[in-house]
């Protein structure tokens, strides 16, 4: 309940356009629900960071990371800093966009991965979500171009000034490589870079007494 308020709070503001992106939490089986000239969405939340903790394939690498430091990972995590909204409602029975990117083997819900395939989704450029991100394009078209979905979800830590390339957590090649890390000094980077987001992303929020 307090996660859904934080998002109903700091999400019901005016899109681009200067339609307010008003957020309803009562209507019946939603999570969060916009319907106004712009369209109707049913939304959920998602973590946008993944600290591995559970991840079989990934139990060589953090086995040899402290206990204590995996939880304080995944605490720091756990922050409004680290979620975000994305439609919820599956389309022709397929997968949602949250459902996509946490199966997909290029991605493995990793949030810099994800953003490389939306500003792609606005380039009309090919990813491994592009099929998925099409689907739901009526979303993406609310905020008309990448930077005005970048300034409207407070996500300007993760993207260059001019908004044209990501800050990868990990080295990118054109989703050819594993998208998780593959030894410890890479996790520890990670880690690093997913904090140092969240950090800086909720210093971006206007955070009154209601937070």
């Amino acid at each position: 309940p307090t996660l859904r308020k934080y998002h109903k709070l700091l999400w019901s503001k005016p899109l681009p356009n200067g339609t307010v992106f008003e957020l309803n939490d009562t209507v019946p089986n939603a999570y969060l629900h916009h319907h106004s000239e712009a369209g109707e969405f049913f939304l959920s939340s998602d973590a946008i960071t993944h600290t591995y903790h559970f991840t079989k394939s990934m139990e060589h690498i953090l086995d040899q990371v402290p206990t204590t430091e995996l939880d304080t990972f995944y605490k720091s995590t756990s922050t409004i800093g680290g979620y975000i909204v994305f439609p919820s409602k599956r389309i022709d029975g397929k997968m949602t966009i949250n459902g996509a990117r946490g199966t997909s083997a290029k991605i493995k819900d990793r949030f810099d991965l994800t953003l490389e395939c939306i500003r792609r989704h606005y380039a009309s450029e090919q990813s491994p979500l592009a099929e998925t991100l099409q689907r739901y394009s009526a979303f993406f078209k609310l905020f008309v171009d990448f930077a005005g979905y970048i300034d409207f979800f407070l996500l300007q830590d993760l993207v260059s000034d001019d908004y044209s390339s990501i800050k990868f957590y990990l080295p990118f090649d054109n989703f050819e490589r594993s998208a998780l890390p593959q030894n410890v000094a890479e996790y520890l980077s990670y880690k690093k870079l997913v904090l140092d987001f969240v950090s800086d992303r909720n210093k971006r929020f206007q955070i009154g007494e209601e937070f």
